[in-house]
């Protein structure tokens, strides 16, 4: 089992190389307060006085120390290239190549190298120092001695010194793989130890910690550490181990470490007796020694399996990078075809790697098609923005000065046309959200084509502007048809559709039928003379059969018995009166506008009316009074003053809604017809004028726009940042195969 160490060691060089923390490697961390003893501890297992020490914050990098035991008869770590082959022990640093066998030269570099990083006032780094330590003196150890925890900032150092240095040990002791060495001094409750603290957070069960008091021989007279270290005061399940440590004067007076190991055992062996033989310097190197193997045959095989699943990730990364560009113009036709591949595929959805969290390409199109465009077109209700009395208003207006018999087909057509002019601005937002789609789809074509695209970003660029401008290219045209197809629609009404005869031949029977029901009067006056028509009888006026009185543009001005007797408009529209009432054909001679001066004074006031309409010129200022007892005719004062009466909200006759009823679903029919007419053929006006142009064309527009001599090789400048990621892919990849082959050579005899 000693050889796993050295395993580790190896698996622990190779990583240090490429600078890589991914493989977690079970290692031992010191975690401890400022002067609680760490370094101590350390120089103690190594049996030589190396690091530096000092009043305050000594350590501010951490110290990876490997401790490799080796003998004169062991050829392994000897070689006569580095003048190792007589020597008892040397120390050499990852970062030099020179060996070292003055042990404060170590000392010095450990402290210049500190400096060169962190500076050279108390700051710290987490920057690591790697050094290894070969003696036959020393047991198998992987250790890392960390900065000591503080509260206070001194020097050069920041304000969250202390946040700094606790992420910094969290960092090391968050290793799953690692084994916490907890540092408390004796003279200081163990309550309020920072270490033990900071171990429990990340390892609350305690099955890798291992606590260390030091200065047992600083504690109060009259005190002793026994409930410590016996645990009964904070159990620890690895345990508790007691040391003393060479005081700041046995170090200024140069005192030796196997002297202060030989004072260490005299002092546990005259206060602590029964405890002697599980405390101390050396029963603490061999239990890290136990552990540190133990642990390290337990993480092995996940170790194992760690690594084979990182190589299998790297190396589909590097493949992602490519390789070094030999025949550009061959390169650049491949991306070319990769991405115009990669883009068609993403609309058709055979992609390879399909996404799973949203909508993308052709799916996305289909969605907007059926979900967004139809659920737009269907929310249009056919008569949205029409009131009854704005189909009232376009039957009158379609049937010019005479009145209605029949409900006017024009007036249908004008409304129809104003409905179907609605379906045009959903149709051509249809238009935009795939044209949207589609320039979207240049981001989310495929893995391969975008590591491509970030290799070389200046041929990304050129091919985002080339789909671009198509894309815009083909939008004129697109928007033009979908216009056509609204433009064909309102051309022509076609009232003889097969789906439209149904409810129009529908509407004309219940008209008939109407018809037939109301019996109009006048449709019978030529079957008796209206001049026999009895006194009594109400004259036929149209304006009462549209419930309102005669239009203000006519006002009879007069005698309001003779002109009720008398009033030769009515009499127009109703017919003939009856003799007793009529005058006499020469008194209507005689009384004719043709023949009187007054009528062209009524002329010429009406042709002022109609030509300054804002003048309110009344005719009655220009037309002398009519005599009394005279008859009612054009003569009298008449307002023609063209004011278009304002709408008023009113009940409407039975006729009138009956003529918008008819209206209305003529109007429902054909809307529903030209609807769904548009709802089919906008999405395949879209899908042959841009999307499938676009996917027929793409290719042939890359090459005519990329595919220049002059410009290939700016094209494929390829990016610094993905030329490093390259390079650290392949050295990382290099260390892993390293690394398989370094575990591959454990066997199981090993491990026991």
């Amino acid at each position: 089992m000693e050889a796993l160490i050295p395993v580790i060691n190896k698996l622990q060089d190779v990583f240090n190389t490429v600078g890589a923390d991914a493989i977690q490697l079970p290692q031992i961390v010191v975690v401890g307060a400022q002067s609680s003893g760490k370094s101590s501890v350390l120089e103690s297992l190594v049996g030589r006085s190396f690091l530096p020490r000092g009043t305050g914050i000594v350590t501010r990098r951490p110290l990876v120390l490997q401790l490799v035991y080796t003998t004169r008869d062991d050829n392994q770590y000897r070689s006569a290239e580095t003048g190792t082959l007589d020597l008892d022990e040397w120390a050499q640093f990852l970062h030099k190549k020179e060996i070292y066998t003055d042990f404060d030269r170590v000392r010095r570099e450990v402290d210049e190298e500190t400096a060169r990083i962190a500076g050279h006032n108390k700051g710290v780094s987490n920057d690591p120092i790697r050094l290894r330590i070969y003696s036959d003196k020393v047991v198998n150890l992987t250790v890392v001695d960390l900065p000591g925890l503080t509260k206070v900032p001194v020097g050069e150092q920041p304000e969250d010194i202390e946040m700094q240095i606790r992420d910094m040990v969290l960092s090391y002791i968050g290793n799953p793989n690692s084994i916490i060495l907890a540092v408390s001094p004796a003279n200081m409750d163990m309550a309020v130890s920072e270490s033990l603290k900071l171990a429990k957070e990340v390892d609350p069960d305690g099955r890798r910690t291992l606590a260390v008091i030091t200065k047992l021989d600083l504690m109060d007279a009259g005190t002793d550490a026994i409930d410590i270290l016996c645990g009964r005061v904070i159990p620890v399940k690895l345990g508790i181990i007691g040391v003393v440590n060479r005081s700041q004067q046995d170090i200024i007076d140069n005192k030796s470490i196997n002297d202060s190991l030989r004072d260490e055992a005299a002092f546990l062996q005259r206060k602590y007796p029964t405890l002697a033989n599980r405390n101390g310097t050396p029963y603490l190197a061999k239990t890290l020694n136990r552990l540190l193997m133990h642990h390290i045959r337990d993480c092995l095989p996940e170790l194992k399996t760690r690594v084979t699943m990182m190589m299998s990730q790297f190396q589909t990364l590097l493949n992602s990078y490519g390789d070094d560009v030999k025949d550009k113009a061959q390169t650049l036709l491949q991306i070319i075809t990769k991405f115009n591949a990669a883009y068609c595929s993403t609309i058709e959805g055979t992609a390879r790697n399909i996404e799973t969290t949203e909508l993308c390409g052709g799916a996305r199109i289909c969605y907007i098609f059926h979900e967004t465009f139809g659920r737009t077109l269907d929310s249009i209700h056919p008569l949205a923005g029409l009131t009854q009395m704005d189909i009232l208003t376009a039957i009158r207006n379609a049937t010019g000065p005479r009145p209605a018999l029949f409900v006017p087909e024009v007036s249908f057509e004008l409304l129809v046309k104003r409905q179907i002019r609605r379906l045009e601005e959903p149709s051509l937002r249809c238009i935009e959200l795939v044209h949207e789609e589609m320039q979207r789809i240049i981001q989310f074509c495929g893995t391969e084509v975008q590591q491509e695209m970030l290799r070389f970003p200046k041929l990304h660029e050129k091919i985002v502007d080339v789909v671009t401008q198509l894309l815009r290219r083909r939008l004129p045209p697109t928007n033009a048809m979908i216009e056509n197809l609204v433009a064909v629609e309102l051309a022509y009404i076609n009232t003889k559709h097969p789906d439209f005869i149904r409810d129009a031949s529908m509407v004309s029977n219940i008209t008939n039928e109407e018809e037939k029901a109301r019996n109009i009067p006048v449709r019978r006056a030529h079957e008796y003379d209206m001049r026999d028509q009895p006194k009594n009888m109400t004259r036929y006026q149209p304006d009462q059969q549209y419930g309102r009185m005669p239009p203000n543009d006519l006002m009879i001005v007069g005698n309001s018995k003779e002109a009720a007797n008398s009033n030769w408009f009515s009499s127009l529209i109703a017919g003939p009166r009856p003799e007793a009432n009529a005058p006499s054909k020469e008194m209507s001679r005689e009384s004719s506008p043709n023949t009187t001066p007054t009528h062209q004074l009524l002329a010429e006031s009406a042709f002022q009316a109609i030509a300054n309409p804002c003048t309110g010129v009344e005719v009655e200022q220009t037309i002398p009074p009519q005599p009394e007892g005279g008859i009612l005719s054009p003569q009298k004062p008449v307002n023609l003053l063209p004011e278009v009466p304002i709408q008023q909200t009113r009940k409407l006759t039975e006729r009138e809604t009956k003529d918008c009823e008819v209206i209305e679903r003529l109007i429902k029919s054909y809307f529903y017809i030209v609807r769904k007419s548009i709802q089919d053929m906008v999405p395949k006006a879209v899908m042959h004028f841009l999307v499938n142009y676009v996917k027929d064309n793409l290719q042939s527009e890359l090459v005519k726009h990329l595919y220049r001599t002059d410009e290939i090789d700016s094209f494929l400048s390829e990016s610094p940042e993905i030329a490093l990621r390259r390079k650290e892919a392949a050295e990382m990849l290099k260390a892993l195969q390293n690394a398989n082959v370094i575990i591959g050579e454990i066997r199981e005899t090993h491990m026991w």
